[in-house]
């Protein structure tokens, strides 16, 4: 496969997933701020922001941080990079790119996605509704893996899309949490721990995981340990780790075997971890440590598969 070709597959896959996990963000945000008794709205609506890191970028071209403002510069801003918008823009591009690389019904997915878009875009998020456009951008996001698990044969087209995927996932976890802890760890107030824990699960997909594996209240040790530790959570670090470590292997060739160290590596700190080293080091130092790990892989993988012409 071409280097360009894989690219492109794999970047699809990573921006389907990035606006989906955008959505689950702001969906957040948007609820956490129309119950301003029960949480400061101001450090909630900046939380994107963190997470992203585009303070920078939205300073410049906003000023002012709004609910209304912060929205717009993470839905249907064309121009910034960070938006919704620009991940489906960007991975209709790619898809068109390999439309002989993938099925009809993939490619009718993220066409059709894009084309539902604009229209969205011409209406407005408000008048759209902000619920419904980010259930919209999640159930377009499960149409277009759905269409990819049941459509698309198990080649190395299959397993560049879904690298792109279980990257993009792991990253997106492992800043959340570590943005929400820093937020926790700066409140004392147990009712806003409670939200903004609860608020975190939801925007995961793990609420449910949660109360079937534990009996206990919703508290920060035991998200943790759910989305650090747990395979079964399918947004857990271990989760993504075990998939990337399916993936790398099965790749047709020789390249890649930085990337496949790497990521053996790391699934072994993971499958042998516990929740008293994790504590002990510090949360937030565990996940700088493991978003330093993840994007060195993305940036093996990249050099390794990416940037190469290989048989």
């Amino acid at each position: 496969m071409l280097s360009r070709t894989a690219s492109d597959l794999y970047w699809l896959s990573r921006d389907v997933e990035r606006a989906e996990n955008t959505a689950r963000v702001l969906d957040v945000v948007w609820n956490l701020s129309l119950i301003r008794y029960a949480v400061d709205t101001q450090q909630e609506i900046t939380a994107p922001l963190s997470i992203t890191g585009t303070w920078d970028d939205y300073s410049a071209r906003y000023g002012k941080v709004t609910t209304n403002n912060v929205l717009y510069f993470f839905t249907l801003d064309p121009d910034s990079p960070a938006s919704i918008y620009s991940c489906l823009r960007q991975a209709r591009a790619s898809a068109h790119a390999v439309r002989g690389k993938i099925t009809s019904e993939m490619w009718e997915s993220v066409n059709g996605t894009w084309l539902e878009l604009k229209e969205i875009s011409q209406t407005g998020l408000q008048n759209y509704g902000e619920t419904a456009f980010f259930e919209w951008v999640k159930n377009r996001s499960h149409l277009f893996r759905g269409a990819t698990y049941g459509t698309l044969m198990r080649s190395d087209t299959f397993r560049f899309l879904r690298l792109g995927t279980f990257i993009e996932r792991a990253d997106n976890t492992a800043r959340i949490l570590d943005v929400k802890h820093r937020e926790e760890e700066s409140e004392s107030d147990s009712t806003v721990d409670y939200y903004r824990w609860h608020a975190l699960l939801r925007s995961l997909g793990g609420y449910e995981a949660f109360r079937e594996m534990f009996s206990e209240t919703i508290n920060a040790e035991r998200v943790a340990e759910l989305l650090i530790l747990r395979p079964e959570v399918p947004r857990s670090l271990l989760s993504c780790l075990q998939m990337l470590c399916e993936l790398l292997p099965a790749i047709e060739g020789e390249a890649g075997l930085e990337a496949k160290r790497l990521a053996a590596v790391q699934l072994a700190r993971l499958q042998y971890g516990d929740m008293g080293h994790i504590l002990e080091i510090g949360l937030h130092n565990y996940l700088t440590d493991f978003l330093r790990r993840i994007n060195e892989l993305a940036d093996t993988i990249q050099s390794e598969y990416l940037e190469l012409v290989w048989n």
